[in-house]
């Protein structure tokens, strides 16, 4: 009988193991080999819109009449930079309009294009109220002026929106106050 309780125990035990290994088990091996092919179903898409935007762009430019620019291979590491986004180009010409060789005028035949993302940082502003003082000429008493706004931190320097911008880069970005 003590033989067939330590089976009976140890089947028990067995089943409590492949339940717990199903229930609390790592399930990233459980994966449906279809799905894996989702994912490059996706990258397809992808690859498809960029290139129809390009196509676009360069229509684009060659209705405005602007040449387009030299066709890079795609580089799936790095992708091109949104539409939306303002542009502010700079353009760096050479040294001089002449060759150095001959001493003939250089005109343009192409150019290299170069994007990079730039942020401009937040704009301090000093916001001045004015607040004219009136007076009678008649009589030389009656001075008026307006009322003074008031103020979030009384008699403070600080604005709204600044005392806004503090306590966003405080609590939400978590940084110093420095």
């Amino acid at each position: 009988m003590i033989i067939a309780e330590r089976l009976r125990s140890a089947r028990l035990q067995h089943l409590l193991d492949v339940l717990n290994r199903m229930h609390f088990g790592r399930r990233s091996e459980k994966m449906v080999p279809d799905q894996l092919l989702l994912t490059f179903e996706d990258t397809g898409i992808a690859m498809g819109e960029v290139e129809m935007i390009q196509e676009q762009s360069v229509e684009a430019l060659e209705t405005a009449g602007a040449a387009p620019a030299r066709k890079r291979a795609p580089d799936a590491s790095r992708p091109s930079l949104p539409a939306h986004l303002p542009r502010h180009e700079i353009e760096i010409a050479p040294g001089g309009c002449a060759c150095s060789n001959c001493g003939g005028e250089l005109h343009r035949i192409g150019e290299d294009r170069a994007e990079r993302l730039d942020i401009v940082p937040a704009q301090y502003r000093v916001l001045v109220t004015v607040r004219p003082k009136m007076g009678c000429r008649s009589c030389g008493d009656g001075v008026s002026q307006a009322r003074a706004p008031k103020h979030i931190v009384p008699g403070g320097l600080p604005s709204e929106a600044l005392l806004a911008d503090v306590l966003v880069k405080k609590y939400a970005d978590h940084l110093p106050l420095l």
